[in-house]
This record gives structure tokens, C-alpha cells and sequence, in this order.
């Protein structure tokens, strides 16, 4: 939620951030009343809860952990809270304010996703998407710098991230014989992807993949890859026969 903030943004953030110590079993949202702030967890442990139309009971929805945030939905689309959050333990949380979120979180994120859907309207694989669709994706989004010389993924690492470059330019080196210094497979400029076969077939990183100049990357966590690009996993796949070509000239 945070991470489309520069550093004064941040700061300005954190400086409006109040600390608020609850107890255990008590209710921080409920649901169905209005909401003006979100909250940041610094410890302890919370559940989420919603009663059902037709049930009377509320039904377990998830653990809220250290770190994570909850009562966002409130402010985004101005609506009653939608879900009740309750201690399982004495907790620090951190809250913000309605303002303070839609003046300068919301804001950030709008601008952030803006600049990824026009990136992501020009890599090929992703041009037939809806901008929605678009849209998702660029909310899983990590921002993430790699200096020139520097290693993106390593070859036999396990792999939980697929990654699209936004700037700069990479190549894919190989092992193709033991104690031979490893062979350049493949380049990759703007707009390319590459770590899909690790995430694909929950194997090992088949490749090194070393940044050739200051480079800038997005990258996706494999369960968000495997929400959204299902559909686009045969795609994904088209890469395939490229790697085991190479595999293969090395056996």
C-alpha cells in the first residue's frame, strides 16, 4: 500500500501516524460502522470476520500478522467498514487518517499504477489485456534497482519471482558444461520477462541473469503470478523451448 510513497511522502506519513495499544479481545473495525482511518500493524496478532447474508454467526476470514494493514476499503470507496477486526492479543497498532491517506497514499497510488499500465500496454504478452486487468497487475507490483555488473537471479536458486524490466538491459548466462565459465543464452531489453519457468514448473532457476546496465525491474510473487496470469501461463511458456535448447546442447 505504501510502497508507490518517495521518501518525503513517507516521512509525512509516518509523521501522522498515531499509536494506538489495544487488548486482547478487543474489536478495533466493526462492521458495518463508518470508517476514517486505516491501521498498520506493529504487534500482535488480529482476525478478520464478516457475517453472511443468511447467517447469524460470523465467519472466519483471515489473521491479520505484524506489518500488514487493515480499514483501507473504508477510505478507498468511502463504504461502512466491511468486515470486523478483533484482537487475539494485546497489539501496537499504528493509525492513520482519512486525509492524510487520500491526500497523499491514495494519490501516490494512482500515479503508480498510471505509470505501470503504460508500461505494461507495451510489452507484447500483456497488450491483449483489459486496462482492469492491467490495473491488477500493476497493484502486485515490487519496484526493485539492480547497478550494472549485478546478479537478478542466479542459476540453481529457488525461484518465486517473475520479473519484467522497465529500464536498462540483461542477458541469461548458462553452466553449460561443469567448470566452464558460464555461456550468454539470451538478451533482454525493455519490456522483457524472464523467471516464469521457475515459477511455472516449481523447479530450480534454470539460468543467471546478470543486469548488463543500471537496471530497473518489477517483479511478481509467485501466488500473485498465479492469480493473474493463469490465462497467459501458455504464453508464458513460449520461452520453453529457447531454455531447453540450450539445456539440451549441454548434455
Amino acid at each position: 500500500m505504501f510502497s508507490a510513497l518517495d521518501e518525503n511522502e513517507k516521512n509525512i506519513v509516518i509523521d501522522a501516524m498515531e499509536e494506538y495499544k489495544i487488548s486482547v479481545n478487543d474489536v478495533v473495525i466493526q462492521e458495518g460502522d463508518q470508517g476514517d482511518c486505516l491501521f498498520v500493524i506493529g504487534s500482535g496478532t488480529l482476525s478478520c470476520s464478516k457475517i453472511f447474508p443468511g447467517k447469524t454467526d460470523p465467519t472466519f476470514l483471515k489473521a491479520y500478522q505484524p506489518g500488514e494493514a487493515f480499514g483501507e476499503l473504508a477510505l478507498l470507496y468511502n463504504a461502512p467498514r466491511a468486515a470486523t477486526i478483533t484482537a487475539n492479543e494485546d497489539c501496537l497498532l499504528w493509525k492513520l487518517d482519512r486525509d492524510t491517506f487520500n491526500h497523499i497514499v491514495k494519490d501516490a497510488a494512482q500515479r503508480r499504477r498510471e505509470k505501470y499500465e503504460q508500461f505494461l500496454s507495451q510489452v507484447k504478452i500483456f497488450e491483449t489485456m483489459e486496462p482492469y486487468e492491467r490495473s491488477k497487475l500493476a497493484d502486485a507490483f515490487c519496484e526493485k534497482r539492480v547497478p550494472e555488473g549485478q546478479f537478478i537471479i542466479r542459476e540453481g536458486e529457488t525461484g518465486n519471482e517473475l520479473f519484467l524490466l522497465q529500464e536498462g538491459n540483461a542477458v541469461a548466462t548458462k553452466t553449460l558444461q561443469a567448470g566452464q565459465e558460464p555461456t550468454q543464452v539470451m538478451e533482454y531489453k525493455v519490456g522483457d520477462y524472464f523467471g516464469e519457468r521457475a515459477l511455472i514448473k516449481n523447479e530450480s532457476r534454470a539460468a543467471n541473469v546478470v543486469a548488463t546496465s543500471d537496471c530497473l525491474l518489477v517483479s511478481m510473487d509467485r501466488h500473485s503470478v498465479k492469480r493473474l496470469l493463469g490465462p497467459l501461463e501458455e504464453l508464458l511458456k513460449r520461452n520453453f523451448e529457447i531454455y531447453e535448447k540450450y539445456t539440451a546442447s549441454g548434455q
